[in-house]
């Protein structure tokens, strides 16, 4: 491989894949971007679009053991496992309870920490049509301030670690001001400052457009594999080898089968989200948190569509094809009912299940594998869109000139 590589394939036309390609051809690179279907595939259309560094936290969490293992198996519960004998699963579960320990949490928010003060700042360096939407008002509400306490505290220990959450304690009367659409179950929250949203098909259609103007080319082709070939590497599609000089792969959930040959032993698992759309009496002004209930609310604000409201949660651990589980939409409309008013819950549109890419430890793999040329760029978990831009532009910097950033050691893929 030549010491400035001129052709970059991208395995991946999500938010990380696609930001990957903007930053590599801002430092020169020729890029195509395989996908076996498409741009938006995989987590990043239906997601809630928050790019939210108060709340972009390590998914392993001793709240969810606080929990009990048994409300995990309930189809209602916020983080649901369903009955499986997968070897692969039950030992992914395995290593993912072990890391949802205070010590561990700690050590995993210190790097979350510094990726987030870096976050924001790669969204403004995208040269794109589509702009990211100041969250103004965030509000996360809670039905008891003993509820409340629980993300107070999150916010605590963050500070401890050298975070800085800028946010204002509200009383139910402050909260129903700010936001009407609150329902009466609501009696207390918190306003975050300083956070954003996109409508993550829009952003993300951006993206993709950006990056076919200055000459990016995506390729629709399944990828069976990812090999080293002479000076440079091979990408064997289901329409033919592309060679180039490198390659990185950014294909989510999938991840782990093209990286496993190269020393990428952390296998990576779906944490499916679930979503669909609603239109309220009266649009919310910004995104809307329900943290108890795990439930995230964005206003969509589409052309044409100004009262679409996407509802988002839930956190499945099932094989990434598995089909739409209705119980999981019915358990979010349970959930966010008694939080919202004035919607027509029957009247949903665009019910969607995505797989998030969930590593054990809730670090994300990025960086250099074992083999020359083959990078990866993954396992983000719930904050593929949060960190996909600096994703994107630290894979860049380590491709097109050799440089590995801090932040890529705790990302390490070889870890």
């Amino acid at each position: 491989m030549a010491d400035r590589p001129q052709h970059v394939v991208v395995v991946g036309a999500g938010m990380v894949g696609l930001a990957t390609a903007w930053f590599l051809q801002e430092r020169g690179a020729q890029v195509t971007i395989v996908d076996r279907t498409g741009v938006l595939a995989g987590s990043s259309r239906g997601n809630a679009g928050w790019l939210a560094p108060a709340l972009t936290l390590p998914l392993p969490d001793p709240a969810i053991l606080a929990t009990g293992a048994l409300a995990a198996l309930k189809p209602s519960s916020p983080v649901y496992v369903p009955p499986t004998a997968n070897p692969r699963l039950l030992k992914w579960l395995v290593s993912f309870t072990r890391h949802c320990t205070p010590g561990k949490w700690r050590s995993a928010m210190e790097v979350f920490t510094a990726a987030n003060r870096q976050a924001l700042a790669a969204f403004d360096e995208l040269g794109i049509e589509e702009p990211t939407k100041p969250a103004d008002p965030f509000l996360a509400a809670f039905r008891t301030e003993k509820d409340r306490a629980v993300l107070v505290e999150e916010f605590e220990n963050v500070a401890t670690l050298g975070g800085v959450t800028d946010f204002d304690l509200l009383d139910g009367g402050a909260m129903h001001g700010l936001e009407p659409a609150l329902g009466e179950d609501v009696s207390c929250g918190v306003r975050l400052h300083g956070q954003r949203f996109i409508d993550p098909g829009r952003y993300v259609t951006s993206l993709a457009e950006a990056v076919q103007a200055r000459g990016g080319e995506i390729v629709l082709a399944s990828v069976a594999s990812v090999d080293s070939q002479g000076g440079g590497v091979a990408v064997r599609t289901s329409t033919g080898p592309v060679t180039a000089d490198a390659v990185v792969v950014a294909s989510g959930a999938w991840l782990s089968e093209l990286v496993r040959p190269h020393g990428v032993r952390a296998f990576v698992q779906a944490g499916r989200g679930y979503s669909f759309t609603v239109r309220p009496e009266s649009q919310p002004r910004g995104p809307i948190y329900f943290p108890t209930q795990r439930v995230a609310c964005t206003p969509l604000g589409q052309a044409g569509s100004e009262d679409a409201f996407r509802v988002a949660g839930m956190m499945e651990f099932r094989r990434p094809d598995a089909p739409l589980d209705p119980r999981r939409i019915a358990a979010i409309v349970d959930a966010a009912r008694p939080m919202l008013r004035g919607v027509d819950w029957e009247v949903r549109t665009d019910e969607w299940v995505g797989s998030r890419p969930c590593t054990a430890d809730g670090l994300p793999l990025v960086g250099a594998t074992r083999t020359p040329g083959v990078h990866v760029a993954g396992g983000h978990g719930m904050w593929g869109i949060a960190l996909g831009p600096l994703t994107g532009r630290l894979v860049a910097d380590q491709v097109m000139q050799g440089r590995t950033d801090p932040l890529l050691r705790a990302f390490d893929p070889l870890r």
